[in-house]
Parts: C-alpha cells; structure tokens; sequence
C-alpha cells in the first residue's frame, strides 16, 4: 500500500510540474505599422488570424482587394476579414502555422511566441531565414 501511495504521489509531483507550453495567442494584435488589428482564434484544430480592422485605411481604401495574390480566383476578395494566418498548433514553447503576406501575395512559414503579455513575435521564414516582428495587444 505505501509503494501505491509513493507512486501515486509521484504522478502527482509530475503532473504539477511547470510545463513548457506554449503561451496562449488568441485575441487581438496590432502590427508594427500600427495600420491594422488582427484576430486569432480557434479555427477547428488549429489557430487562425484574420485581418479584422484597418486603423489606416490602405491605398484601395477599406474594400481593398487581395490584388497580389498568385491565385488569379481571389485577387478580387476583400482583404478585410481573410485568414492571413492559418493552421497555427501549438509546439513546445511556441505556435507553427503558415503567415500570408498580401502586400506581395506569398505565404509563409511561420511561428508565433508571445514575448510577454502584450507582445506577440511574429516570425516568418523562407528556408533558415526568417524575419520578425512584435505586434502589441489590441486595447
């Protein structure tokens, strides 16, 4: 009985033990730029984030068209609203999913870490090269 005892408590020694998940990354984010919002949430299994708001109207005002994406069927979709980040799951210490670029119409591989509980690092890569940038969180 005393080594179930033992064994029990050691499981639950374990199961209390700090785990090196990554940091949750829904909600809303503003970009460097400061021109837009975006949304991430869950999307079926995984994590998605939309662009949900302009703070600076772009160039095509807010019915701005997905105009350099390579697929000729949804350059005419509104930018507002799409998943510009999509099938974000979590991996140890942080999310990897794919980011989509619409001001050159590429896509991405990327990963998300939150840096604190206002800053989210945003990272997209091509190859072992990858650029980042912190997007604060939405007040």
């Amino acid at each position: 009985m005393r080594k179930l005892t033992a064994f029990i408590a050691l499981g639950a020694a374990f199961a209390a033990a700090p785990s090196h998940a990554a940091d949750p990354i829904t909600g809303r984010w503003v970009t460097p730029e400061k021109d837009s919002v975006i949304t991430i949430s869950k999307c079926g299994a995984s994590y998605c984030g939309k662009l949900s708001k302009y703070l600076v109207p772009p160039e095509g005002g807010v019915d701005q068209r997905d105009v350099n994406n390579p697929n000729a069927n949804l350059r005419k979709r509104k930018l507002l609203g799409i998943s510009l980040l999509t099938g974000f799951k979590a991996e140890k210490d942080r999310w990897r999913g794919k980011i989509y670029d619409p001001r050159n119409g590429k896509t991405y591989k990327s990963f998300l870490k939150r840096k604190s509980t206002g800053v989210l690092e945003v990272k997209g890569c091509v190859g072992p090269f990858c650029q980042s940038q912190n997007w604060t969180r939405a007040k």
